[in-house]
């Protein structure tokens, strides 16, 4: 509600700054960040490339603008799971039940992400990585923090669990990965029973 509060004419940019980058997003996610330019942006979301200068420097700072934009979305919403407190068994489960709910509503956001990382225009972002990757550290400190409060009550082995946060990361994001690929072949919320089987239960068999 704080953004009624400001003044008519500050309210109109942040609407348009939004349009575009929410036109930016769709074309990024469906051809890559080099394949769009700022005219197609323009055109997309209905403005004079003039006025896209007036929000941004350029196209890298657009792209950057946006991905830190989403990244402290996501982060906002993951640390506030994880900061709920209580069992860390159902701490973490609702954790992984999250990402579906945050990504599935966003399946242009992940798949530009994993488009972007891992290809070659994961250069472009040199200038963002140390807000995002400040973002991230805090987000996985917090995980491991909920996974060592249930080693210390001997809810979960004695691993370091840093790297048992570092595993359900790469676990759940393995998961994303498919889903992205193929939605309807793997959906990420059907599977979030398994991703919590086989992280907490391991593949061995008993």
């Amino acid at each position: 509600m704080e953004e009624e509060k400001l003044p008519r004419r500050e309210r109109e940019n942040l609407r348009r700054r939004q349009e575009i980058l929410a036109a930016a997003l769709e074309l990024f996610s469906e051809k890559g960040y080099h394949n769009v330019s700022m005219r197609e942006i323009a055109e997309k979301a209905e403005f004079a490339v003039g006025t896209l200068y007036k929000f941004f420097r350029n196209k890298e700072d657009l792209y950057k603008a946006l991905m830190l934009e989403k990244a402290k979305e996501y982060h906002g919403v993951l640390m506030s799971v994880l900061g709920k407190g209580g069992d860390a068994f159902a701490v973490v489960e609702d954790f992984i039940a999250t990402k579906a709910r945050l990504f599935g509503k966003s399946l242009s956001v992940l798949r530009l992400y994993f488009a972007e990382t891992r290809g070659a225009s994961f250069n472009i972002k040199a200038g963002l990585d140390r807000e995002i990757r400040k973002l991230y550290d805090e987000f996985l400190t917090r995980l491991a923090s909920v996974l060592e409060a249930g080693v210390r009550k001997k809810t979960f082995r004695r691993i370091d669990p840093y790297y048992m946060a570092v595993a359900l990361e790469g676990l759940t994001n393995a998961f994303l990965f498919c889903w992205q690929e193929d939605p309807e072949r793997h959906s990420y919320e059907a599977n979030v029973p398994l991703i919590r089987d086989m992280f907490f239960k391991g593949v061995l068999a008993e």
